[in-house]
Order: C-alpha cells, then sequence, then structure tokens
C-alpha cells in the first residue's frame, strides 16, 4: 500500500489540477452566464443532488454574502412544491456531474414553461441538462482523485471553484465593497471593524475618571484605581481637557519626585494634549492610533474640547476587533 502522506499528496495535486484546467475551459460562456445573473431581477435559485447539492449550498452562500440574493433549492423537494419559490425572474444554476440527474432533467418542462432562466454546470456540455440550458459551464475533470473513479473529489472541487469564480465576478462587476461585505456580516470581526465606533464603546458619566489640576496626587491614584481604566483625565472647571494622568505617569514621577509626588497636584504630573479621538469615530481607528503611539486609551472630547469620554484597548479587544 502506499505511503499515506504519497496519497493526500496525489490527491492534491489531482484537485489542484482539475481547478487549474478550468482556466483553459473559461470563454464567452462565463461571460454570459455572469451577464444573465447580473441583468436577473431576480434571485439565483442553486440546485443540485447529493455531493453536488453540498457544493450548491456553498456557492449560494458565497453568492448570497457578495452582493447576489441567492439560496439552494433541493431538486427532490422542488418537484413536490418547493418549485413555487421560484419565479421567472429569477435565475436557475443546476449542477450535474453527468448532465443527466433524474432530479434537475425532470425541471426542464417547468423552467422552460415560465420561461426561467436555466445555468448548468455539467461535466458534460453534450448532456442533456447542458442542452437544455441557456448557457453550461464545463466543470468536466480529467479524472477523479479517487482511485475507483467514481467518488466526487476533484469534479466537486472544480465545480466550487468555478462557483467562486462566478461569485467573485460578479462582485466585481457590481462594484463590491469591504463595506458592502460587511453589512452582510455585522457579527464577523470585519463587520465589527466597520460598524462599531468609538462612541458605542467608550466609558462615560460616573464610569469616567476625571479631577481638576489642583487635586491632590493621593486623589487622584483613588480616582485612577478606582475607575480600573489606569488613566485620568485632569479637566478645568469647565471640562475642558487640561491633561491625563496615566499608571505610567505616577511611576514616572515616584522615579522623579520620589514619594514627594503624592504632596504634589494633579496639574503638576499630568501629560499635556493627550491623544484624543472622535466618539463617530470607528473603534477600529481608534485601536491603529493606540498601537501607532503605544498607548492604551484615547480620551474623546465634545466638540468644544470638553471631556466626553474614555476608550480603553481592553474595551476594543473584547469586541473581537483586531
Amino acid at each position: 500500500m502506499d505511503n499515506i502522506l504519497d496519497i493526500a499528496k496525489k490527491v492534491l495535486k489531482t484537485e489542484a489540477d482539475a481547478v487549474s484546467a478550468l482556466i483553459e475551459k473559461l470563454n464567452s460562456n462565463f461571460e454570459k452566464a455572469v451577464e444573465i445573473i447580473f441583468k436577473s431581477k431576480g434571485r439565483v435559485v442553486v440546485t443540485g443532488m447529493g455531493k453536488s447539492g453540498l457544493v450548491g449550498k456553498k456557492i449560494a452562500a458565497t453568492l448570497s454574502s457578495t452582493g447576489t440574493p441567492a439560496f439552494f433549492l433541493h431538486p427532490a423537494e422542488a418537484s413536490h412544491g418547493d418549485l413555487g419559490m421560484v419565479t421567472s425572474d429569477d435565475v436557475i444554476i443546476a449542477i450535474s456531474n453527468s448532465g443527466e440527474t433524474d432530479e434537475l432533467v425532470g425541471l426542464i418542462p417547468f423552467l422552460k414553461r415560465f420561461n426561467v432562466s436555466l445555468i448548468s454546470m455539467t461535466g458534460d456540455p453534450n448532456s442533456t441538462l447542458s442542452k437544455a440550458a441557456e448557457v453550461n459551464l464545463d466543470v468536466s475533470v480529467k479524472e477523479e482523485a479517487c482511485p475507483l473513479g467514481v467518488v466526487p473529489t476533484a469534479s466537486t472541487t472544480a465545480t466550487l471553484a468555478m462557483g467562486d469564480a462566478v461569485a467573485v465576478a460578479l462582485l466585481m462587476k457590481r462594484g463590491y465593497k469591504e463595506e458592502d461585505f460587511a453589512f452582510f456580516h455585522p457579527g464577523g470581526s470585519l463587520g465589527k471593524k466597520l460598524f462599531i465606533k468609538v462612541k458605542d464603546l467608550m466609558h462615560t458619566g460616573d464610569a469616567l475618571p476625571v479631577v481638576s489640576q489642583d487635586t491632590p496626587m493621593t486623589k487622584a491614584v483613588m480616582e485612577i484605581s478606582s475607575k480600573r481604566l489606569g488613566v485620568t483625565v485632569v479637566a478645568a472647571s469647565d471640562k475642558k481637557i487640561l491633561g491625563i494622568i496615566t499608571d505610567g505617569d505616577l511611576r514616572r514621577g515616584i522615579e522623579k519626585w520620589g514619594k514627594g509626588v503624592f504632596d504634589m497636584k494633579a496639574g503638576e504630573v499630568m501629560t499635556k494634549n493627550p491623544k484624543t479621538i472622535g466618539e463617530d469615530e470607528l473603534a477600529a481607528k481608534a485601536l491603529s492610533l493606540m498601537e501607532s503611539k503605544s498607548i492604551t486609551s484615547l480620551v474623546v472630547p465634545d466638540e468644544e474640547g470638553r471631556t466626553k469620554g474614555i476608550i480603553h484597548l481592553h474595551d476594543i479587544l473584547r469586541q473581537g476587533i483586531v
């Protein structure tokens, strides 16, 4: 028996070759398929049996997440009522390696009757399904990775790759942007980067550490400790930001003045002109600024330069914004 690693390498090589071979098969049919979907006023309905169906579900999901509304329709269920979900404005992508799958071929009369656009993905351009389609995308492979030649392996990989090619071509044609992708993925890291703002995470009100410039350092240290942000804003009587005192400022003060630092006022120890960020800025931008300045918090001022909040590095990281 061949070495396990040799078997795995052969499988991967066979599947990689199958995908690479698709490049030479791309022609005007691919362009036509993309154009049909792009001009469609409806949705893309992907269908297929068995392994082709599983690949179809992934293709439908990729299309949906990149700006092309799509869903998967099980061909066996379709003929028992689910065809009611399909409209004449929709486009069907039917996947079958042989192009002769009974459940798919059985849908052809309905699609023709209601003038539903049909795009096929098959391994046989001369099959019944291929000939019935407006356009066929050739996903045939030289061989399956399975030594028996019957288990769908290279063929399903090739079909999946072709589906990705269609989705990405449509994405580019629609001018789909990162912000659009995030809109459909609000719970993902990208969605968080593009939607969560500073004002959503900043500490305000009673949770905001603030002292005056005349506050004794003993009380300033208590403010830093009680609010658990490792920092306090030093503000004027009108709340205008004068500076900040961080844990680091306190350590440096002890190194410079020893115990005498606790006999000083906050205004004498503070760092003037602290780094700030607007409340409507993205939290991801706040993170970038903190990283570039090697700091862990930013003061958030209002339009008049008064203290409104503080955003801390940990608040951002807890949201999974990295």
